[in-house]
């Protein structure tokens, strides 16, 4: 059975709180980099791009984290920057949804690799199954669920939404 958890106009809402979230703890910054993990992390990041380069005049930089999902420490982490594009710079790496916390958790190890000004995470939902010490520094929503069900986050032009199975 299929639960609706948040309408398109709700997802809207908390992209624009995460949004302010991450400028207020970024105001003096030039530049920021949001790295989205790709699938549906790239897109709430592309989401929360759009929203922070109305509101900040700092430079909002794009970056695409890839990885297999199922065995992230086999497949390793990818990113579409440059380690130098992201050094010592403001980094918010963000995931549709925080799970067991492996993707994030992988995405973190990376950047970790490379000093940076600032390492935040922002989750759309965050499930709260963890298996790694990590945790989501910006959240949308909250969800204790049991570890049958399924959280699936769907991003369609005016359709954005997210359901429980």
């Amino acid at each position: 059975m299929e639960q609706q958890i948040l309408s398109h106009q709700q997802i809207q809402h908390k992209i624009e709180r995460i949004a302010y979230q991450i400028y207020e703890t970024n105001v003096g910054e030039k530049e920021i980099i949001v790295a989205g993990i790709a699938g549906g992390g790239l897109q709430f990041a592309k989401k929360v791009m759009a929203v922070l380069e109305k509101i900040t005049p700092a430079k909002i930089i794009l970056c695409e984290v890839k990885m297999d999902k199922t065995d992230p420490l086999k497949s390793g982490v990818a990113t579409s920057l440059s380690e130098g594009e992201y050094v010592n710079k403001s980094l918010v790496l963000v995931d549709d949804v925080l799970n067991s916390g492996t993707t994030l958790i992988y995405g973190v190890h990376h950047f970790l690799k490379t000093p940076l000004k600032q390492l935040k995470t922002a989750v759309l939902v965050n499930r709260n199954h963890k298996k790694y010490p990590v945790k989501a520094d910006y959240k949308g929503i909250s969800l204790s669920t049991s570890l049958h069900e399924h959280v699936n986050v769907i991003f369609e032009p005016g359709e954005d939404r997210v359901f429980l199975n």
